[in-house]
C-alpha cells in the first residue's frame, strides 16, 4: 500500500485507446516525470477530476500523445491519488509508456491490487469488490445487471439489515446479563425468536439466489441426448444460431460430443450434442456412444430429445429413466410430421414437455421459457442482490446455521449466554462475507483472480 503502482488497465492488443493507470501517494508525481502537457502546466499543480493533453516522453524520447486524467485522494477508484494516462492502443505503444511509469518510480501492479486497494481504503466492500470481476466477466444483460446490482450495493446493503438486527440483540443480550443493576428493558424469548426468525429468512432468501445466480452467471452443463435421428443435432444448431452440428438423414452421423456455450433467454447453456444413443457395432460410434453415456451423469440440465414420428424404444425409455436422476426437459421433435409418439407415457417420468420442430423453430420460446423455470431466473430479481461464488455462499451458510443454533438453544432451555455465543458466529460469518473482518488470506484469494490491471 505505500508503493505506487502502474499497469495496463484495458485489453492488451490493438485498439483506438490504450490506458495505463497509475496509484499511490506519488502517482502525480512519476506521471509528471513522463507526461509533457501542451501548455507545460504540471499534473501536480492541477485539481482532481481534470485532463490534459500532451506527449509522454522518455529519456528525451517522445513515445505518444496522451490524455492525462488526474485524480485526488480520497476521490477516485482507489482511494489513492490515480493518474490515468489514455494513449493510442497497441501492444507495443501501452507498453513502452507502462515501462516509462515503472523506469521512474512505479511497480508493476499484481493482479485485481487496483480493486484491492480500494477495498482496504473503504471504497467498497468485498462482495462490491468481487462484483467488479463479474461485471468484467458478464456473458449476458442479466449477468451484467446483477453484478452492477451488487457492485451498486444492493446485497451489502440487505447483509447490513441482518448484520445490525444479530448486533442489536446480541448486544442487548450481553448488556442485560451483565448490567443488571442498570434501567435496561429486559430481554424476552419471543424478542430473540422474532430477531432469529427474521434473520434465518432474511439469510434463507440470500442461499436461494444462489443456484439461479449461477445459471445467470456461470451457465449449465447441458446435454442433448436421445436416440439417432431424433434430430439432436438440428436442436444444437437452433439453440446456437448456427451450423454447430452436422445434420443428415444418416444415423450415427454424430459420434464425438459437439460443444457450445448458448444463451437461452437469460440463461447461459453450456451445450454438448452427443452421439445417438443405441447398440452399435461400429467402433468409432460406440466411443461416441460411451462418452454420450458420461456426459448424461455429470450433467447439470439434460434435453431429452424424442422422434414424434416414430413409436417409442427401448433406447427412449432407457434415456427417460435417466430423466428422474436430473433436471429434465423432455423434447418431443419433429411435430411437422404425422406423430406415432405415446405422450402418456412420457408423463410418468417427466413433467416438462415440449412439442416442438427443430427444423423449422417452431417451439424455440417453449424451451426458452422451460429453461428458465428449471434455472428458477424467472423468479430471480439481479436488483435485490444475488450471491455470485461459493466463498460468499458458504457464508451465508454458516450464518444460516448460526443463527438456527441460537434458536434451537433457547428452546431447549439453554441460557442466553449460550444464545449469544451462536449470535456471535453468525454476526462473525457476515462480517467475513463483507469483508469486515476476514483474514489476509482470503483477500488475497478473493484478488489474485482479478486481471492485472483492474
Amino acid at each position: 500500500m505505500s508503493n505506487t503502482i502502474a499497469a495496463i488497465s484495458t485489453a492488451q492488443g490493438e485498439g483506438g485507446i490504450g490506458v495505463i493507470r497509475i496509484s499511490g501517494e506519488s502517482a502525480i508525481k512519476i506521471a509528471d516525470k513522463i507526461f509533457k502537457n501542451i501548455n507545460n502546466k504540471k499534473l501536480t499543480d492541477m485539481k482532481g477530476y481534470t485532463a490534459a493533453f500532451g506527449k509522454v516522453t522518455f529519456g528525451g524520447e517522445e513515445i505518444d500523445e496522451a490524455v492525462a486524467l488526474v485524480f485526488r485522494a480520497p476521490h477516485s477508484y482507489t482511494g489513492e491519488n490515480v493518474v490515468e494516462l489514455s494513449c493510442h492502443g497497441g501492444v507495443y505503444v501501452t507498453a513502452r509508456v507502462l515501462r516509462a511509469a515503472l523506469d521512474s518510480g512505479a511497480r508493476p501492479a499484481e493482479p485485481g491490487e487496483f480493486t484491492k486497494r480500494a477495498f482496504l481504503n473503504g471504497k467498497m466492500d468485498l462482495t462490491e469488490a468481487e462484483a467488479v470481476a463479474d461485471i468484467i466477466s458478464a456473458r449476458s444483460k442479466s449477468a451484467a445487471r446483477a453484478a452492477l446490482c451488487v457492485k451498486d450495493g444492493a446485497l451489502r446493503a440487505k447483509l447490513d439489515d441482518i448484520k445490525n438486527d444479530l448486533l442489536n440483540l446480541a448486544s442487548h443480550l450481553s448488556a442485560w446479563a451483565d448490567y443488571p443493576e442498570e434501567d435496561i428493558a429486559e430481554v424476552t424469548d419471543d424478542m430473540i425468536f422474532d430477531a432469529c426468525d427474521k434473520a434465518i429468512s432474511s439469510l434463507s432468501h440470500l442461499l436461494n439466489t444462489y443456484d439461479s445466480g449461477q445459471a445467470v452467471k456461470e451457465g449449465i452443463d447441458t446435454v442433448i441426448a436421445g436416440r439417432p435421428n431424433v434430430g439432436k443435432s438440428t436442436l444444437m444448431n437452433l439453440l446456437s444460431g448456427s451450423e454447430r452440428s452436422i445434420v443428415t438423414n444418416i444415423p450415427g452421423t454424430t459420434r464425438d460430443v459437439v460443444e457450445d456455450t448458448v444463451l437461452v433467454g437469460d440463461v447461459i447453456l453450456r451445450l454438448s450434442d452427443t452421439a445417438g444413443l443405441r447398440s452399435t457395432n461400429d467402433e468409432v460410434e460406440k466411443i461416441g456412444v460411451e462418452k454420450a453415456r458420461k456426459r448424461l451423469e455429470q450433467c447439470g440440465l439434460l434435453l431429452a430429445v424424442l422422434d414424434n414420428s416414430r413409436e417409442l424404444n427401448d433406447e427412449d425409455f432407457s434415456l427417460l429413466k435417466e430423466a428422474k436422476n436430473v433436471p429434465t426437459i423432455v423434447i418431443i421433435n419433429k411435430t411437422d410430421l404425422v406423430g406415432k409418439l405415446d405422450t402418456d407415457k412420457i408423463a410418468d417420468y417427466c413433467d416438462n414437455i415440449i412439442k416442438v420442430s427443430a427444423a423449422s423453430g417452431e417451439g424455440k420460446e417453449e424451451i426458452i421459457s422451460a429453461v428458465r423455470k428449471i434455472a428458477g431466473t424467472d423468479k430471480l430479481n439481479p436488483s435485490e442482490g444475488i450471491l455470485s461464488n461459493e466463498r460468499q455462499r458458504t457464508a451465508v451458510v454458516n450464518a444460516l446455521r448460526s443463527v438456527t443454533e441460537a434458536k434451537e438453544s433457547l428452546k431447549n432451555g439453554m441460557t442466553y449466554d449460550a444464545v449469544t455465543v451462536s449470535l456471535e458466529e453468525a454476526i462473525s460469518a457476515v462480517l467475513e462475507l463483507t469483508g469486515e473482518r476476514v483474514s489476509e488470506e482470503i483477500v488475497d484469494r478473493v484478488f489474485h483472480n482479478f486481471c492485472v490491471g483492474k
